[in-house]
């Protein structure tokens, strides 16, 4: 019995009766020679003790790999006690958008992506794909449904791209589940949105407003000061939001100055805090048998987020528009500022690639505007 391939059925030539050519990687897979000279491609399994023959289509309108991909399907699905040909209509054609996107969900994600990625994963699903696809046939979307959800989503672009970043992947999973023929994925070459980098960065007398409003937060006990902590670690190490309010104890070592984080966006990695850092974490209360430095109001449970607490915070301070990951941004300013390389800079942030580093280049050159303005004034002045 040979593979199935264009070239084998091709070469097929009809006889006084009608046989089958099974292939001999996917049992139950095989093409129909009718005495006429059509071929038809068909799938047999086993569904409640009997069997089942189920055509696929013709050779011509359907190629191999694409019946291969739905004879595996339905074999698939056979095996899990469903019976495709219920479905109606060439044999199901397999689970839908929603089933895969599911599947994607529970059997993907939990082995490979951290718990942040798989909210941003589920609700790029959940909110835009299941409700325009998720009744499809994942085996019949094609690009033009691609690029027509990208462009329904053009007015966030961000979200746009990241959307169909998201079904590409699943769908390149659809591939490897045999549920889709190999190369097929739909959303190769579909254009993405420009989307403008939204990078702030705070100045000198906007650091000033800051701390004043935090000062004042502490001292008139306007937020909780769990927070107030938070905040000036972000601002003074440059850390994710994350990776603050994980913190645990166990992963502080004051004496050596170093923050020993297991787990972060980008793996296992130790963090350097500085002087000014090391004397907000001195100052934190711990609670009797909670691990986390910023502890949240259930015991032992970290603090869930601070963007309510923030909005306050910055509207004391008069930083309408600057997010907490600004300050993030704004580490990275200041390091350049005091004149470290961009190499140093993506060290002390956690870098793994040095493209993600590359964002800050361009402000690398303001010391240079700042040298060139003081020796052009000097000139200036001494020319008269």
């Amino acid at each position: 019995m040979p593979r199935i391939t264009k070239r084998v059925v091709d070469a097929l030539r009809p006889q006084e009766r009608e046989r089958v050519v099974w292939d001999d990687e996917i049992k139950g897979f095989g093409v129909r020679v009718h005495p006429t000279g059509k071929r038809v491609y068909i799938v047999k399994y086993r569904h409640r003790g009997r069997v089942v023959k189920t055509t696929i289509g013709p050779h011509g309108p359907i190629a191999p790999a694409e019946a291969r991909a739905r004879a595996a399907e339905i074999i698939t699905a056979a095996r899990t006690g469903r019976d495709p040909a219920a479905a109606g209509g060439r044999g199901g054609r397999g689970p839908t958008v929603a089933e895969l996107a599911q599947r994607f969900l529970e059997e993907c994600l939990p082995a490979h992506c951290k718990p942040g990625t798989r909210t941003v994963y589920r609700s790029a699903l959940v909110n835009h794909v299941i409700p325009r696809l998720g009744s499809r046939r994942g085996a019949d979307v094609e690009r033009a449904d691609i690029v027509a959800l990208h462009h329904a989503l053009r007015a966030t672009p961000y979200q746009a791209n990241r959307t169909v970043q998201i079904l590409s992947r699943l769908f390149t999973l659809a591939e490897v589940w045999g549920l889709r023929p190999d190369g097929s994925n739909p959303c190769r070459h579909v254009g993405r949105f420009r989307d403008e980098k939204r990078e702030r960065f705070l100045s000198d007398a906007e650091y000033a407003r800051l701390g004043a409003a935090l000062n004042a937060g502490e001292e008139q006990r306007l937020e909780p000061p769990e927070v107030i902590a938070a905040v000036r670690l972000l601002m003074l190490t440059g850390c994710r939001r994350s990776e603050i309010l994980t913190l645990q104890w166990d992963h502080v070592d004051l004496e050596a100055g170093e923050l020993r984080l297991p787990d972060s966006k980008t793996g296992a990695k130790s963090v350097h805090p500085g002087d000014p850092a090391i004397a907000v974490l001195c100052a934190i209360p711990r609670r009797d048998g909670d691990p986390f430095v910023i502890a949240g109001t259930s015991p032992g449970r970290p603090m869930k987020d601070l963007h309510h607490y923030w909005q306050r915070i910055r509207r004391r301070a008069d930083l309408e528009g600057v997010r907490i990951h600004d300050l993030r941004h704004s580490y990275a300013s200041g390091g350049l500022m005091v004149g470290e390389g961009l190499p140093m800079i993506g060290k002390l942030l956690g870098h793994t690639n040095v493209h993600m580093t590359a964002r800050y280049a361009h402000l690398a050159n303001d010391p240079l505007k700042s040298a060139a303005n003081r020796i052009a004034n000097r000139i200036a002045e001494v020319s008269g």
